[in-house]
């Protein structure tokens, strides 16, 4: 168990790191606001208090950031963590891909002082499940597996404005929590697309396990959930809505209405279910058993296997 004591960021590249209080991570990206952050594998720049105590000591005049890092925590040796090692801070979780660097280019302090500890004591990570950490929050080797988390989005103008309980909602988070997910958050919103998508996007950019949208997925014109869906995500995964469908043919014909689409953005799996609450409650038990797989394969939890 280790302390964050100090995190830092630079808005371009090239020019030192800042201290800031608080910051936002995303997902497969990095801190919201770092000139570094991105879709690499060093998103993230963790250095050890002591590490940098130890070379204060030599005689150099350095500030937190000096070295290019992002967050310094003291109860580690950052580099005597192997590759792959998972660090958890809050709801944020990093995974370890590179120890030190190679330096091209000498930096000011190694003219300074002929040494530089970066590329030897430094590590990188990248962001696995996003959110805020603030300076003092503690630092802990993560658990094995990421805990299962969702969140729901009940797209419906009626039950936006009041004129409707959102059943299908409380339905969905109903059979999330038996399953054991932690249901993070449960929003309404109406039927338009952009304001889906951007909510959509904010969860996956958490890293959010499951996402599962309910309504929007009829005839209507102003049903719109489906192109929500897949105008965000990376990846589509037609066997689920398939899978629904081929399972409902089975109760009612009109199944083969639905126009539900499924999909994979960053690490987040993202399904969408029928308004009614009947159908939520048909399809979601159906499916929900093999997501969890699914889920722990995308966060590199589990490995693709054949049965």
């Amino acid at each position: 168990m280790g302390k964050i004591n100090a995190i830092c960021i630079s808005e371009k590249r090239g020019t030192s790191k800042k201290l800031v209080d608080s910051a936002i991570f995303h997902t497969e990206f990095g801190i919201v606001g770092d000139a570094h952050a991105g879709n690499w594998h060093r998103q993230i720049s963790f250095l050890g208090q002591s590490e940098i105590d130890e070379f204060k000591n030599r005689g150099a005049k350095i500030d937190a950031g000096s070295f290019g890092e992002n967050i310094i925590a003291e109860g580690f040796q950052f580099k005597k963590l192997p590759i792959g090692t998972r660090l958890k801070s809050g709801e944020v979780i990093f995974e370890i891909t590179q120890i030190g660097k190679e330096c091209h280019n000498h930096c000011a302090i190694y003219q300074q002082i002929g040494d530089c500890i970066m590329p030897r004591e430094g590590v990188f990570a990248r962001v696995l499940h996003g959110g805020e950490i603030h300076v003092g929050d503690q630092l802990e080797i993560a658990a094995e597996k990421i805990p299962l988390d969702a969140t729901i989005i009940t797209s419906s103008d009626r039950c936006y404005r009041g004129e409707r309980e959102d059943l299908s909602g409380l339905k969905v988070e109903e059979i999330l929590i038996a399953n054991g997910y932690r249901v993070s958050e449960k929003v309404i919103l109406p039927d338009e697309k952009d304001l889906l998508k951007e909510k959509l996007i904010d969860f996956s950019n958490l890293g959010i396990g499951l996402i599962v949208t309910t309504g929007g997925t009829g005839f209507s014109p102003r049903d719109v959930t489906p192109e929500a869906t897949l105008e965000v995500v990376e990846r589509i995964v037609p066997g689920i809505p398939e899978a629904m469908r081929n399972f409902s043919m089975q109760i009612t014909k009109r199944s083969m209405l639905s126009r539900a689409a499924a999909g994979i953005r960053k690490r987040s799996l993202i399904v969408n279910l029928p308004g009614s609450v009947k159908a939520v409650d048909e399809c979601l038990n159906f499916i929900l058993p093999e997501l969890k797989h699914g889920i722990e394969i995308l966060r590199g939890d589990d490995s693709n296997c054949a049965r």
